[in-house]
């Protein structure tokens, strides 16, 4: 009896996931993220204004150690970098603000607009109304397309579409429409979890002559 109802309980549940592909795939990458303690990835981005008409393109490389330590170096627009050490966020873009650093504490709605995979997968059912995007193949590997819509007004965006892999849950593609109206496009090139990184990565230190401006001083 017990091996009958084992049975009827998996044929019930692969069922459920066939009437919910969306469902399953999130349940999925917030199995696989739930693993990732440190991170490290490539990826591609464009970032179209709908105002302007204009698209503009970056690559580069991201570091991680959770919950709040973060690195954006970018190798297209060569120099510029993104830096959180757990307590501000460094933004340095020499490409189109040279002589300056920005430096901002590090609050819940910073983290989160820096930690996007991590936003996407922590507690999604109750943060986002979620609903399914169909299926896609994205380099040679098979992904589900997720749509998220938040349910609270403070969220760093309005929409949002995530491709994960079938397979493995892993983030490949997500597209978030900000609420600006600006759609940011996201490819994550490669991406390894749990890999060594020394803590000396997420300090920043200020070039010679860049004037650092305090965005706690502006509020």
């Amino acid at each position: 009896m017990l091996k009958h109802a084992f049975v009827l309980t998996l044929l019930s549940t692969s069922a459920l996931l066939a009437q919910d592909p969306a469902g399953a795939a999130i349940n999925r990458a917030v199995e696989s993220y739930a693993k990732v303690k440190t991170a490290r990835a490539a990826f591609e981005q464009s970032v179209t204004n709908p105002l302007t008409g204009s698209t503009m393109q970056s690559r580069g490389e991201f570091e991680q150690a959770r919950p709040d330590k973060f690195i954006f170096r970018f190798s297209d627009p060569k120099g510029d970098v993104i830096v959180s050490d757990g307590k501000h966020v460094w933004i340095y873009l020499p490409s189109s603000t040279p002589g300056q650093v920005i430096r901002a504490p590090l609050t819940s709605d910073m983290e989160g607009s820096i930690d996007l995979v991590g936003t996407f997968f922590t507690n999604p059912r109750t943060r986002y109304t979620v609903s399914d995007g169909g299926s896609a193949v994205l380099g040679g590997r098979a992904t589900r397309a997720v749509v998220l819509v938040p349910k609270s007004k403070g969220s760093t965006f309005v929409r949002a579409k995530v491709w994960i892999d079938v397979a493995d849950g892993g983030l490949r593609q997500f597209e978030a429409e900000e609420q600006s109206g600006i759609v940011r496009l996201v490819k994550i090139v490669t991406f390894s979890p749990n890999v060594s990184i020394a803590p000396s990565v997420f300090s920043f230190k200020t070039p010679k002559g860049v004037r650092v401006v305090d965005q706690a001083d502006m509020r």
